[in-house]
């Protein structure tokens, strides 16, 4: 068997189509660390990922119903929640109804990783607004509900006794996001 150089013409298209092997297999490693880098932690959890609900089935205690705020997972993939939501009573046209719910003090705030398909959980206390003075009572539409750490909204329908206005006593309570 004779072995013949390589033309320079030959050996330049050689170099070539290593070389365009050696940027496709770099780019493919760079697309799949993008999307899937080793021991990264899931992003967090956007609003827009999330079935914001409320359980209506509420526990009361000394003139506060305490009622399960639920965020469920349906992006297709984990992340995750730290803290508390923001939660506000609105009226039929979205506007606010009196003060925003107040975070309950002494809680244990935990990142929580909800998978695709799961459910966190956040506990909102609404006080008897009866027992309130300077209340001005009216009926709430619904909440309007901040995941924790997100600008965007998404407000649950839920007709219940609400103080009107701005300002006013507090009559909301919130607990910190936990599994």
């Amino acid at each position: 068997m004779t072995v013949r150089p390589l033309s320079r013409r030959r050996a330049r298209a050689g170099h070539s189509v290593l070389g365009l092997c050696a940027l496709g297999a770099a780019l493919v490693a760079l697309a799949v660390a993008a999307v899937a880098p080793a021991g990264a932690a899931a992003p967090r959890c956007q609003t827009s990922g999330l079935v914001i609900w409320l359980d209506t089935q509420g526990n009361g205690t000394a003139g506060t119903i305490f009622y399960t705020l639920n965020f469920t997972n349906l992006s297709g993939r984990s992340c995750t929640l730290h803290g508390f939501p923001g939660v506000s009573a609105v009226n039929l046209s979205g506007a606010q109804l009196g003060r925003s719910a107040n975070w309950t003090p002494g809680q244990t705030v935990r990142t929580i990783t909800v998978n695709a398909g799961q459910t966190a959980h956040a506990t909102v206390g609404i006080v008897d607004t009866g027992a309130l003075p300077n209340c001005r009572r009216t009926t709430a539409a619904g909440l309007r509900v901040f995941p924790p750490n997100q600008t965007a909204s998404k407000v649950v329908p839920f007709p219940f006794p609400a103080c009107g206005g701005s300002g006013g006593p507090v009559y909301m309570h919130l607990r910190p996001v936990t599994r």
